[in-house]
């Protein structure tokens, strides 16, 4: 939208602005719209004033403003005014009784909150000759380098000889933040001397949220004063203009609809609000920026946060009809409920059919309402896989499996028949880190002795309501519609459900905080490690190159879900953190899999956190071959070739994936070391990384998968925790307090829309099921690009595919 307005202007509005006649506004006539100068209080006069001020404009707002007056009847303004994100437009007219005047305008800014750029065009008409095809033009800039002050510069022209204006406006806030801003301002029309400039200055009080109040004095011994009150998404001022001989006193009324802004009604009537969440949006890393109604995790764990510390807030009503999300993101979502009860605040949970992850989900709450034609599935975790040799063998491809760690089993998928003993090992114990998680959780949220949850899940297992409640699984029965009734009997009055935009963070508005706040910047590496897709190494190493010289980024956190792949990818990453952490802390955070090439992404950090059930580790190198038996020749194709080095013909073969044959002894050596020099710098790598002797990683190497228990315990991870617990290591590590105010930036920058989405909706191929065959396909594929290449890979059967972000999405 930004990139049409800059359009607009460039070859529509400019020229008719270079043919412009003379004649402008000046800037302190503007002043009878607005009590204060244009950096002073919220984000001005929507551009009117100053432009740059718009980076504040956080969502649409439309306003409208006139005056009326005691002694000048024929006297009238009127200005219509729409602001949203870095753009505005409106339409201010002028009655003088003899003559009448309209301007229409278009403005947009750029930039931080620290510094921003503006710039508006206008075109005036009016019922007077040398008034009509009156067009000006403005460009402003807005200086904010600390909460405490902030500079306006802005530039009024025609183009014409003394039809130009330059206005200063200062603003200073004593205390940091909305209480108390003090503001002065200085016009000067081009061509006079600086004696000839106009000044005024003034304050404004906020005393209650949303109540502000402002006096303002002009050179002229002109006054103004207002009072400002919102009342959340409307707000209304009044303002008595006075000018100096007070012959002419009159009021502006201004009524404003859209963004919520704070509201002192909230303080006055806080009643009993709980925030209610439909957990069957999709929950994921990052989403598009239109169109996209899913949540995100971080966005979901800092609305809890919200939620925590707001006072309104009494309690949370979770949804979990239709819930699809991963087990990892589960368990860091309970950890924030259960913070979030320990502030003293309340969680009820409505549930109809879920297994035991959903419901370990549950049982975090003071109370869980269950359908009464619902069922809790507690089945246990399995961990397995499909081995497709016999299938392969049939089809007549060969396949070798070049393994030489005992536990790196990656592609025992394609070589065996069935589960290799070390395989075996490591998966039962994951698989035990998995119960062992739910069962601890469940049996201190519900109250169940572990003998008894054992028996459940072994000898029950399917509960069917009345079941559950008897079980005690659940405290009563009914549907989402009943919780309204259990939050009553929790509280002892009826309760008021809000979505999660009432929370108090989103009330507050960007003037909150004068200037850019320090920044914490949240990288996130997802999917195979890969150049181009998946983590996509060749853009992401770009992203961390700039957050390392951008000294606005106090600290790094690189949130990995990656099970492995590429080594080149993963090395030109891990060597970009390893820069960047020696300029600022660098927090890894581990989601559901972070191993081998996902470990090689992790091994730098200062820190390195993971969730219980995170698989990490495998810290490893394996190989495997592909090859032609009789494929070929089944299906009648034969192949021919001239060569030209020894080793020329080794992969090439049946449409140029599925090579003629397999290697050689000679070859087999070669590869042999290639795997052994790779696992060598690996572990070396690792060892660095975590100031540890290569012996020492080796010890606990070999191929092996971690959970986060484990890698714990093994020194692989520093602290057991999720995305919210690494912002807050790396608020801390970088110098700031818990309740220390930090800005969030997020890499690689999400895209403006999800055109698979829609293009997969047009042929009715959006499904789950279709998005879950693309995804065997996409990781089929990459498998098969990178064969006979060594990789740090992670087995399949450990990697959840149905909420596993193949492309990094």
């Amino acid at each position: 939208m930004k990139i049409f307005w800059y359009f607009l202007f460039l070859f529509i509005l400019l020229p008719s602005i270079l043919s412009a006649q003379d004649g402008l506004l000046p800037y302190h006539q503007k002043s009878s719209l607005f009590p204060a100068s244009a950096g002073a209080m919220q984000f001005g006069l929507y551009g009117y004033d100053n432009p740059a001020v718009l980076t504040y404009a956080r969502t649409a707002n439309l306003m409208v403003s006139w005056t009326d007056s005691y002694n000048s009847p024929e006297y009238r303004r009127l200005g219509l005014f729409y602001a949203g994100r870095d753009f505005a437009m409106g339409l201010h007219s002028e009655n003088m009784g003899e003559f009448s005047s309209s301007e229409l305008y278009f403005a947009s800014a750029f930039g931080s909150k620290g510094f921003s750029l503006g710039y508006r065009v206008g075109y005036v008409f009016g019922d007077r000759e040398d008034m009509n095809r009156r067009n000006s033009y403005a460009v402003g800039a807005l200086i904010r380098p600390i909460r405490y002050a902030s500079l306006g510069l802005t530039w009024n022209t025609t183009f014409r000889p003394h039809g130009g204006e330059g206005v200063v406006d200062l603003g200073v806030r004593p205390f940091g933040d909305e209480l108390v801003t003090l503001f002065a301002d200085y016009a000067l029309v081009s061509g006079r001397q600086w004696r000839d400039g106009r000044w005024s200055a003034g304050a404004v009080v906020e005393p209650l949220p949303g109540l502000r109040v402002a006096g303002r004095y002009f050179d002229t011994d002109a006054f103004s004063a207002a009072v400002q009150i919102s009342l959340g998404v409307v707000g209304y001022t009044e303002q008595v203009n006075s000018e100096s001989d007070g012959d002419r006193v009159y009021n502006t009324h201004s009524i404003r609809v859209g963004a919520r802004d704070r509201s002192f009604l909230a303080d006055l009537m806080p009643g009993t609000k709980y925030v209610k969440y439909d957990m069957k949006k999709p929950i994921k890393y990052q989403k598009f920026r239109w169109f996209d109604d899913s949540r995100t995790l971080l966005g979901l764990l800092q609305q809890i946060e919200a939620a925590k510390r707001d006072p309104e807030i009494k309690g949370l009503a979770l949804n979990l009809s239709g819930m699809n999300v991963g087990k990892e993101f589960l368990w860091e979502i309970r950890e924030k409920l259960k913070e979030f009860r320990s502030s003293g605040k309340k969680v009820v949970v409505y549930i109809d059919r879920g297994g035991i992850s959903a419901y370990h989900l549950a049982s975090v709450a003071d109370k869980i309402v269950m359908d009464p034609l619902g069922t809790i599935t507690l089945e246990g975790f399995l961990l397995g896989r499909m081995y497709v040799k016999g299938t392969l063998e049939k089809l007549g491809i060969g396949f070798e499996e070049w393994r030489y760690l005992k536990y790196k089993s990656a592609n025992e998928t394609f070589s065996r028949r069935s589960m290799s003993d070390a395989d075996r090992e490591q998966l039962q114990a994951i698989v035990d880190d998995y119960y062992r998680l739910a069962k601890d959780d469940i049996c201190e949220g519900r109250g169940i002795a572990p003998s008894r949850f054992d028996s459940l899940v072994n000898n029950t297992m399917i509960f069917l309501s009345r079941a559950a409640l008897e079980f005690g699984l659940v405290d009563t029965l009914g549907r989402w519609d009943a919780v309204d009734s259990v939050i009553t009997t929790l509280e002892g009055k009826k309760a008021r459900m809000v979505n999660p935009g009432s929370l108090a963070i989103t009330r507050d508005l960007p003037d909150h905080h004068w200037g850019s706040k320090p920044r914490i910047a949240v990288i996130y590496a997802l999917g195979v490690c890969d150049m181009d897709v998946g983590i996509a190494a060749r853009k992401l190493v770009k992203d961390v190159e700039k957050v390392t010289k951008d000294g606005s980024v106090k600290a790094v956190v690189l949130r990995v879900d990656s099970p492995g792949g590429d080594a080149l990818a993963s090395d030109i990453i891990a060597e970009a953190i390893k820069k960047c952490g020696q300029k600022k802390p660098v927090i890894v955070s581990q989601g559901n899999v972070a191993a081998s090439g996902g470990y090689w992404l992790s091994m730098y950090g200062d820190t390195i956190i993971a969730a219980p059930t995170t698989i990490t580790g495998s810290i490893g190198v394996i190989g495997g071959w592909f090859y032609n038996i009789d494929l070929k020749e089944s299906l009648g194709v034969t192949t021919d070739f001239v060569k030209r080095g020894e080793h020329a013909d080794l992969g090439f073969g049946l449409l140029g994936m599925l090579p003629d044959r397999n290697l050689t002894e000679a070859e087999h050596a070669q590869i042999k070391g290639l795997i052994l020099d790779l696992y060598k710098e690996f572990v070396e790598k690792v060892a660095e990384g975590r100031g540890r002797t290569a012996e020492g990683i080796d010890s606990i190497a070999q191929g092996r998968v971690w959970s986060g228990y484990d890698g714990l315990e093994h020194g692989l991870v520093d602290l057991l925790g999720g995305l919210a617990t690494a912002v807050d290591v790396a608020k801390h590590r970088a110098g700031f307090g818990p309740d220390d105010e930090v800005e969030i930036v997020e890499y690689p920058v999400p895209g403006l829309f999800d055109l698979s989405k829609l293009l997969g909706g047009l042929v009715g191929s959006g499904t789950a099921f279709n998005r879950d065959i693309e995804k065997k396909i996409e990781l089929l594929k990459f498998m098969l690009r990178y064969n006979g290449v060594p990789m740090p890979m992670l087995p399949v059967s450990l990697i959840d595919l149905e909420h596993w972000p193949f492309t990094g999405n």
